[in-house]
């Protein structure tokens, strides 16, 4: 964990550098707010906005390895470029334009790791919104990891604000319903 949390911070200074919002996301940011867990890369989000993301994609691609064939057009495709550090980390930096994405990349706060590094994360809530969005069996783990660890601290009212229209937008309701199934269960309701 060591060496991606050095990885994060190295990519979080390459993007300060040229005062492009940022924030760690993922595997990262779960050791700080939930149960720690082997995570194999860097995630990030980058405020790209929507129109410009050429600039931010080409200036990565000239910084960083690309780890897809075609990397520009993939990540205009996909808003997310696939990358790798010199020693063969994964970094993924999605372009951030959403609404949500920007009240998460605003609120994100400084952390210390163990091995010295300060990395700017989202906050819990704002990882519970991602991970619920994604929903793959091992976000949901995630999910209860941090209802577990962070308790009573959890501002539902942020979570559900953000949650609700993104799920609206995915047409996925019933994510909803199992997050606050969830806290159910974790809180003995």
């Amino acid at each position: 964990m060591t060496r991606l949390v050095q990885v994060a911070a190295e990519v979080q200074r390459f993007l300060d550098a040229k005062s492009w919002p940022n924030c760690v996301i993922g595997g990262i940011a779960l050791q700080r707010w939930g149960e720690p867990r082997l995570t194999q890369d860097v995630d990030l989000t980058l405020l790209a906005g929507f129109g410009r993301e050429e600039g931010y994609v080409d200036a990565l691609l000239a910084r960083y390895q690309a780890r897809v064939e075609s990397p520009r057009d993939f990540a205009l495709a996909h808003r997310v470029v696939l990358l790798r550090s010199g020693d063969g980390v994964g970094i993924d930096i999605a372009l951030g334009g959403l609404p949500f994405e920007r009240n998460a990349v605003a609120r994100a706060t400084e952390f210390e790791f163990t091995s010295g590094e300060r990395i700017r994360t989202c906050l819990a809530e704002e990882l519970v919104v991602m991970k619920a969005i994604a929903s793959r069996d091992q976000d949901w783990i995630d999910i209860k990891g941090v209802l577990i660890r962070q308790g009573d601290r959890l501002d539902w009212t942020l979570i559900l604000s953000e949650l609700r229209p993104l799920c609206e937008l995915k047409e996925a309701p019933e994510i909803v319903t199992r997050l606050e199934r969830l806290r159910q269960q974790v809180e003995g309701k």
